[in-house]
């Protein structure tokens, strides 16, 4: 790929050729993540940005799914849906050119520490609805010129193409087929009249943008951060939520069609079956020699008694930890992502603690590349030890035998993180977000049937960590294996800014 060209210099045969190189790409069936990395690439390369990202719309919201190299940091950072500035992108023009002034704080404070002053926005959209959007971060503060804007059009809609191929597409965990962002959106003002309205509100409302805008929104408002059930007609039921606009007098509403109270009972079983079936082999064994114990205990010499008396221990400690994991998941309550204000903590001290607690097995193979010191972070240190836990247990079981799991950290500008990197079987690209989808499991023949376990270690992990408004992402390992990154805030960072 060519190196960025100062964006007053546009280069259109460089251009051409990326797009080809695209196409072949595709043509190949190598399309998926890759082609999605591909795609940015070229968008940062052919527009002399900073850097390019592309954003995942799924049912519950957005992520960051693919990045160039300066923006690598954004990978897994969660994109809201009622953020001012993304539901003016879904409901709006198909391209828009905003200023980093218009973003979240937080957000502006990272691109800004980077040079980014403008990002230009354009939407992927495939089967009528909006399934991501491609973005690409530019220094200077002055408006996109046209040629900057069609190629981003141009190549957001090259990234629809890719989804429609369905080659490792969608990254979210619904996977089943191509899932546009099924979602309607409308903006309405205090009074519940139509401002904006986005092409998936109409086709399942069955009401144009003419058909509305400016008047009442066709079904009662939802208080603000409640879901109602509303019924269209006879055969068509939407569940709304509605969210305030921080800074703004409008509301955005959300919804979709629903058949009911059937994903509730789906999930309902399928919590009730996973549970069964994990709780009953330790508990078996547990059982089994205890009853040794009892029934056999004058037949035993010492050593027998201290072995049966280290597995009966050994498994009650791992069905304490997985009766603490299935409890945790049952609690999906409302708000419970909203985030916690977080206090300021030493990553490297709390790191070396967790590493401290963790089981005798998995320490052996820990290998630690800490620094001496870094800025702190904001979050919650107590959860951090879970978090590790998790995801050295995950790295441990998908590796080979006297093969070392590696835990590093380090600072940039607005985050701390620290990363799990193991030389196992690898991931995925398509499985990269799945994998934190909870009781997702990865197909047979390659980690799970090194892994083993529930499928809710990494859905824990992400609770927690987005829940200290962080972020975690993994990768596939350049010569083999998985990184695990978690990110959080720098303490010494100011929260708000004029």
């Amino acid at each position: 790929m060519a190196k960025p060209r100062p964006s007053s210099e546009p280069d259109v045969a460089a251009l051409l050729d990326g797009l080809t190189e695209l196409v072949q790409h595709a043509t190949a069936g190598d399309g998926g993540l890759p082609g999605l990395q591909l795609n940015a690439e070229l968008a940062q390369s052919a527009t002399g940005a900073v850097g390019a990202t592309f954003v995942e719309f799924g049912r519950s919201g957005g992520r960051v799914v693919v990045a160039t190299a300066e923006l690598g940091w954004s990978l897994g950072r969660p994109v809201e849906i009622t953020d001012p500035a993304t539901a003016r992108l879904l409901a709006g023009p198909p391209v828009q050119d905003v200023s980093v002034h218009e973003l979240p704080a937080d957000t502006r404070r990272q691109l800004r520490a980077h040079g980014v002053r403008r990002v230009v926005r354009a939407t992927a959209v495939a089967d009528g609805g909006v399934i991501g959007v491609l973005q690409v971060y530019v220094p200077e503060d002055r408006l996109a010129s046209p040629y900057h804007r069609a190629v981003v059009r141009v190549l957001a809609a090259c990234a629809a193409h890719l989804y429609r191929d369905g080659n490792g597409l969608p990254v979210y965990p619904d996977g089943r087929a191509l899932t546009p962002f099924a979602q309607g959106m409308a903006v309405v003002g205090p009074d519940a009249v139509v401002r904006s309205w986005s092409p998936a509100a109409a086709r399942l409302t069955g009401r144009t943008f003419e058909q509305v805008i400016g008047r009442p929104l066709p079904f009662p408002l939802p208080p603000a951060g409640q879901v109602e059930v509303h019924r269209l007609d006879p055969s068509r039921w939407i569940r709304a939520r509605s969210t305030a606009l921080t800074g703004t007098d409008a509301t955005v509403v959300t919804f979709r069609e629903t058949g009911g109270n059937e994903p509730a009972e789906q999930a309902r079983d399928l919590f009730v079956a996973v549970t069964s079936h994990e709780l009953r082999t330790p508990v078996t064994v547990i059982r089994g020699y205890a009853d040794t114990l009892v029934e056999h205990w004058d037949s035993l010499d010492e050593e027998q008694r201290r072995e049966a008396a280290f597995v009966v221990g050994q498994r009650s400690r791992e069905l304490a930890r997985l009766v603490d994991r299935l409890l945790s998941a049952a609690s999906d309550m409302p708000g419970l992502l909203d985030g916690a204000s977080g206090v300021p903590f030493d990553l490297v001290e709390a790191l070396r603690d967790a590493v401290a607690e963790l089981p005798a097995d998995l320490r052996r193979g820990l290998r630690l590349g800490l620094p001496a010191a870094l800025p702190k972070a904001t979050g919650d240190r107590a959860g951090l030890a879970t978090v590790l836990t998790e995801l050295v247990t995950n790295a441990t079981k998908c590796s080979p035998e006297r093969t070392d799991v590696e835990l590093t950290a380090g600072a940039d500008e607005q985050t701390v993180w620290f990363r799990v990197a193991d030389r196992g079987v690898g991931i995925r690209p398509e499985h990269v977000e799945r994998a934190f989808e909870r009781f997702w499991q990865f197909d047979p023949g390659d980690q799970r049937r090194a892994a083993g376990g529930v499928g809710l270690g990494l859905y824990l992990v992400r609770r927690i960590v987005e829940r200290q408004h962080g972020w975690v992402s993994l990768r596939p390992r350049e010569g083999g294996g998985t990184v695990a990154e978690v990110r959080l805030s720098r303490a010494d960072v100011p929260t708000s800014e004029a």
